[in-house]
């Protein structure tokens, strides 16, 4: 392969020259099987779709690059993201949002707690949480927030709910908000919170 300048590099994509855009993907190709190995999801044929992914991502996203690392290093950061992002949305495919909701353990009522660094504290906090959040939230909020707090990523979120992504941001944000809320009204507040698990 042919070492170019990051200079280099941007002139010929933003040209699209061919012979560029194919050692791009090759280069892309290796860097995403050293990023993903030992992933068993991360076949030849995932490899090779991401690659294309990637390639497609990094030649639109051209005027992004700052120059602040070598232009491949950038392309393969940019070319794993996408394939994280794929294997993300793989893994939560066939995971209902209601079954998030349903799975999570179930709520217990506790009295506010006295907040102290304890296993108990953060026992009476998450059950207060667990609480507000069966109590406190509407149903697409506990959705949105469960599915969050589980990890689901937000595009996929914001794909099974019929939202966009500034939309589902506003859902959880209200739903955060009204989290908060309830946990004040219980005698909890952030600083309690961040003490007794220790953030």
């Amino acid at each position: 392969m042919t070492e170019r300048s990051n200079e280099d590099w941007l002139q010929l994509l933003g040209g699209t020259d061919e012979m560029a855009v194919a050692e791009l993907r090759e280069f892309l190709r290796r860097g995403l099987r050293r990023g993903l190995a030992g992933w068993a999801a991360a076949d030849d044929g995932f490899i090779e779709d991401m690659a294309q992914e990637g390639t497609l991502k990094v030649l639109s996203g051209l005027t992004t690059f700052r120059g602040d690392s070598r232009f491949t290093t950038w392309a393969v950061t940019v070319a794993v993201r996408v394939a994280f992002t794929e294997l993300r949305r793989a893994r939560w495919k066939d995971v209902s949002l209601d079954r998030l909701v349903e799975d999570a353990p179930s709520q217990q009522p506790a009295a506010a707690p006295a907040v102290e660094p304890s296993a108990d504290s953060k026992a009476a906090i998450l059950a207060e949480m667990h609480r507000v959040i069966a109590t406190g939230l509407t149903e697409r909020q506990r959705q949105a927030l469960v599915a969050e707090f589980k990890g689901m990523p937000q595009a996929e979120i914001a794909a099974r709910m019929g939202l966009t992504r500034n939309a589902l941001y506003k859902l959880t944000h209200d739903a955060r908000q009204s989290l908060k809320r309830g946990l004040e009204a219980a005698g909890i507040d952030g600083d309690g919170v961040r003490e007794a698990f220790d953030l």
